[in-house]
């Protein structure tokens, strides 16, 4: 069975910084890594590979600039995805792709697919550590008529029968459907593998191909543009609390923390 696997080029918010004069982030200067959740994704595709065979293909959109160093930038993660196992990664590259919206990224991998000659099952990571909009996989699952199921925490595939188990917080529901599928997968579905070195030497001689849109066949129409980034300020009150004593210091300090609604005191 051949897979595809969605890997997103997020920015690495571990790195990312804020200017201090400005209060907004300062992401041109952040590295691009491969989205957590993804990694899970590209493990995932790789042990079904183990047991059913087939080629293992990742479809990335690149969707922050600036575009010349991203392009760039981009080849170092998706190497390390080949590095753990992907055949051939597929970059979607277009000036007209940054800061696309979900549906705009949603149409480039579809017209990516459908290019490819479709696939036997398509995973993702249920949400990017950027943006976590969480809606790629299933925009996907709708524009290529497949069924979808998110939130997978575990897979197993027997033929064409897709079993899953979903990770609803207050319980788990097992659901089944047939292949071609599109999945979501959790954090909690595994813990990928490190490449060996000879994985890592191998990757270098795997395919990694760069496409625009125009070579799909795909016009950007973003709905939706971001306005303005801005990071999240944190004020003190720098409140000093006085007393001559250690209790009186602790009865004063209980009086502020009601005051702030804080700590509700006894009845």
């Amino acid at each position: 069975m051949n897979t595809i696997v969605l890997v997103k080029l997020a920015i690495d918010v571990g790195q990312l910084r804020i200017d201090p004069s400005t209060g907004r982030p300062l992401i041109d200067e952040a590295p691009l890594k491969i989205s957590d959740i993804d990694r899970m994704a590209i493990e995932e595709a790789v042990r079904i590979k183990e047991k059913h065979g087939g080629k293992i293909t990742s479809i990335s959109v690149l969707t922050w600039g600036p575009f010349n160093k991203r392009v760039s930038e981009a080849e170092m993660p998706l190497r390390e995805a080949l590095a753990m196992g992907v055949d051939e990664a597929i970059l979607i590259a277009d000036e007209k792709l940054l800061q696309a919206d979900t549906k705009t990224t949603a149409n480039a991998i579809v017209g990516t697919i459908k290019k490819l000659g479709g696939a036997g099952l398509i995973i993702a990571g249920e949400g990017t550590i950027d943006g976590f909009s969480g809606v790629v996989g299933s925009r996907v699952s709708t524009e290529l008529n497949m069924p979808l199921i998110t939130y997978a925490r575990k897979i197993e595939l027997k033929g064409n029968i897709l079993t899953a188990e979903r990770d609803l917080e207050d319980y788990i529901e097992v659901v089944e459907t047939t292949t071609p599928a599109v999945v979501t997968v959790t954090r909690e579905i595994n813990t990928p593998r490190l490449p060996t070195l000879l994985q890592i030497r191998m990757a270098i001689k795997k395919p990694l191909k760069k496409i625009s849109l125009s070579e799909i066949g795909v016009e950007a129409d973003p709905k939706i543009k971001p306005f303005i980034i801005e990071g999240v300020k944190v004020k003190r009150k720098n409140v000093m609390v006085d007393g001559k004593t250690p209790e009186e210091l602790v009865e004063n300090l209980i009086k502020k923390l009601i005051d702030e609604g804080i700590v509700t005191p006894r009845k």
